[in-house]
């Protein structure tokens, strides 16, 4: 990927049977470290939903392998044939603001290209969402405390 800064590398995985343990912790504790420690938000991380075959993990990470920031696409064919859902988008506090998370969105539309994808965004980010084509789709609801927009691509 071309739109990151030198030193930075763009990584996806199938199922994490294919993530190498260290790997692993990384994605989770960066996502603990945004959504459960920063947001205060006592929810289940580990929903079993990364256990999915076809669940696919998108991240960035430094020269030293250091996760900056991670999302997951998950497949809700039982919902809609063919729909995904990104979620779980999350940069390292250290590293916001510099177009990562959006090379990030960018790779994960790459990897949907052709499906309907949805999210469910927290509020203040809706407009930011909608730079990459999502729509809000539904009512505002509360989630662990934060509003969130349901939003469509596709």
């Amino acid at each position: 990927m071309t739109d990151l800064a030198p030193g930075l590398s763009l990584h996806r995985r199938r199922g994490i049977a294919w993530l190498d343990p260290a790997t692993l912790y990384r994605l989770l504790r960066l996502r603990e470290q945004v959504f459960v420690v920063e947001q205060e938000c006592a929810y289940a991380e580990l929903d079993g939903r990364d256990l999915e075959p076809d669940t696919v993990q998108l991240w960035i990470a430094d020269e030293s392998g250091g996760v900056v920031a991670t999302l997951r696409i998950l497949n809700d064919d039982s919902i809609e044939a063919g729909l995904r859902r990104i979620g779980r988008v999350a940069t390292a506090p250290e590293w916001r603001g510099r177009g990562i998370a959006a090379a990030l969105m960018r790779a994960a539309m790459d990897e949907c290209a052709g499906h309907p994808m949805v999210l469910d965004a927290q509020s203040h980010l809706a407009h930011w969402y909608a730079r990459f084509g999502f729509e809000p789709d539904g009512a505002e609801f509360v989630e662990d405390g934060i509003p969130h927009t349901p939003m469509r691509r596709g």
